[in-house]
């Protein structure tokens, strides 16, 4: 199991735009950065503790719990 710095996931991120939630994401936690992924695209599945990917559905919401990885 990983141990990284600061808040790790963001529930409450559900439904809200990708650009408000990665907003949110770097600053509830400055050790991370958001990247905003747009459903069907492809991401590498390597864990770091320095990201966050915000999936955003075609409307632009975010519609998967964004946590480090």
């Amino acid at each position: 199991m990983y141990h990284c710095k600061g808040k790790t996931e963001w529930p409450e991120l559900l439904g809200v735009w990708g650009n408000v939630a990665a907003a949110t994401i770097e600053a509830e936690n400055p050790h991370v950065k958001a990247r905003i992924v747009k459903k069907g695209w492809a991401v590498t599945h390597d864990f770091r503790c320095d990201r966050v990917w915000v999936w955003v559905d075609e409307d632009g919401h975010v519609f998967m719990v964004p946590r480090i990885g």
